[in-house]
């Protein structure tokens, strides 16, 4: 079923666990990524970057279409909204919610960009989940590693004055292949859980180490973005396979499959696993399916 991530990101809080989101880029990785979540029983967050497929708004009403016929809830994000024209298109390809990523500007420029964001989304019943610190490129983790970290009484301030729903922090991880051993920051992370009032989310969560991970979720990470690894699994679903004479027609199957292993693997490392049977269907207002506290799909 298709939710807010307000609803997936307020149940996590509430219960320690992170949900993963993951990044998807045609119609293969969606199902391959609700596949997983059915399997595993597990929420989950779709990641949708604009520009990652050739029709945006197309792109969108599919992954919600999917998402409306799964028997775990799903949401849909914008991920690192650049600029206020992708928050509009955001709106238009029916994302149930958005991030608009200005962390690398000044802090005033930050929260008006987010302000007006936010004044947009919540007229349609979007969530806005914003960025305070920056979390930059594994490639320069050296310097990006290690410099613009969340500030927890301005992460208390920005959310005060911007309305947003969900916080991304930067306590240490980094996007894309690490060069470098990642290293977290748990206690600046404690304070910011203590602090923030909204569901604070991870970017950069491929290559961060498990253990990290489950950690980072068990102190108030509710989000988990994940792209780079996901990827990576898609590949070697390919390389393991026997392409050979016909066996190339199965080429996507042995893609999504990796896709898969990946994801389902992710969901018990954010202890997502087993975690749709906490949410209501009813009291969130969804008619469909849904899933008992023993996993069995029953009417809603």
């Amino acid at each position: 079923m298709l939710v807010s991530m307000k609803e997936i990101c307020a149940v996590a809080r509430e219960n320690h666990f992170g949900v993963p989101a993951l990044g998807v880029n045609n119609e293969h990785s969606i199902r391959a990524a609700v596949e997983a979540a059915e399997e595993k029983n597990s929420p989950l967050i779709l990641l949708i970057t604009y520009g990652a497929h050739p029709d945006f708004v197309y792109f969108g009403q599919t992954a919600a279409e999917i998402a409306k016929a799964s028997f775990v809830p799903v949401a849909t994000i914008l991920d690192h909204g650049p600029s206020w024209d992708t928050c509009v298109w955001a709106v238009r390809a029916g994302l149930t919610d958005m991030m608009i990523d200005k962390s690398s500007k000044p802090y005033e420029e930050n929260a008006a960009e987010v302000k007006a964001a936010v004044k947009l989304a919540h007229v349609v019943g979007m969530g806005v989940e914003a960025e305070l610190g920056h979390v930059g490129s594994g490639e320069n983790y050296a310097v990006d590693g290690h410099t613009a970290f969340t500030d927890p009484d301005e992460a208390v301030k920005f959310v005060e004055e911007t309305g947003c729903d969900y916080l991304a922090v930067a306590v240490g991880t980094a996007h894309g292949v690490y060069k470098g051993k990642p290293e977290l920051h748990f206690d600046l992370l404690q304070t910011l859980r203590d602090k923030v009032s909204v569901p604070l989310v991870l970017h950069g969560g491929s290559g961060s180490g498990d253990e990290n991970i489950t950690k980072a979720c068990e102190l108030g990470i509710c989000k988990v973005n994940l792209a780079n690894d996901l990827y990576r699994g898609m590949a070697q679903g390919l390389i393991d396979a026997d392409i050979s004479g016909n066996g190339v027609y199965m080429a996507y199957n042995f893609l999504t499959t990796g896709y898969k292993n990946v994801a389902k693997h992710y969901m018990d490392v954010c202890k997502s696993t087993g975690k749709a049977s906490l949410y209501n269907i009813k009291n969130l207002g969804i008619t469909g399916k849904g899933v008992s506290e023993d996993g069995d799909v029953r009417e809603a």
